[in-house]
């Protein structure tokens, strides 16, 4: 069967081991019944719903035809690399890395960090919107996981909070 679709056949593969796995991790949970929900059953839902969602996307592009195929085009590595190392570089900054001696910065520092390092994946990065935006999301995370949810995290830098 020829594949009518490419960027919706493989969205959909992407949906459906991703459900999969997701569903499959979430059965290592009690699922409980629907009138008392286990820790394990949400998770099996949306993994099982995720996964069903990639079967029909899948099917919908070896059935349906589309101008041109929808080609796959080259890989977009500068958004690539630098979301993903904005997204790693906040788990670090957050916490630290203990087994390196590594202090965490806090949630203010890793704020901007994601910010400034996940806003270079675009050609039009200007700092100044990067700054500004990165001062909403920190005011606007402190104000919702600190104060609304009193979550514990670490704000400021280990070294400063004491």
């Amino acid at each position: 069967m020829k594949i009518k679709n490419e960027k919706d056949f493989f969205a959909g593969l992407l949906f459906l081991v991703l459900g999969t796995g997701y569903a499959w991790g979430a059965t290592g949970y009690a699922l409980g019944s629907a009138a008392r929900m286990g820790p394990g059953y949400f998770p099996l839902l949306v993994g099982v719903l995720l996964a069903v969602i990639g079967v029909l996307v899948m099917f919908k592009a070896l059935v349906i035809e589309t101008e041109g195929g929808a080609r796959i085009g080259a890989w977009a590595w500068r958004p690539l690399v630098f979301v993903l190392g904005g997204n790693v570089l906040f788990g670090l900054l957050l916490v630290g890395l203990p087994a390196w001696h590594l202090p965490g910065m806090g949630l203010i520092v890793a704020i901007y960090a994601l910010v400034l390092v996940a806003g270079m994946a675009s050609r039009a990065f200007r700092v100044r919107d990067a700054l500004l935006l990165a001062t909403v999301l920190a005011a606007g995370c402190y104000v919702v996981f600190v104060r609304a949810l009193n979550m514990t995290l670490p704000v400021w830098p280990s070294f400063v909070a004491g």
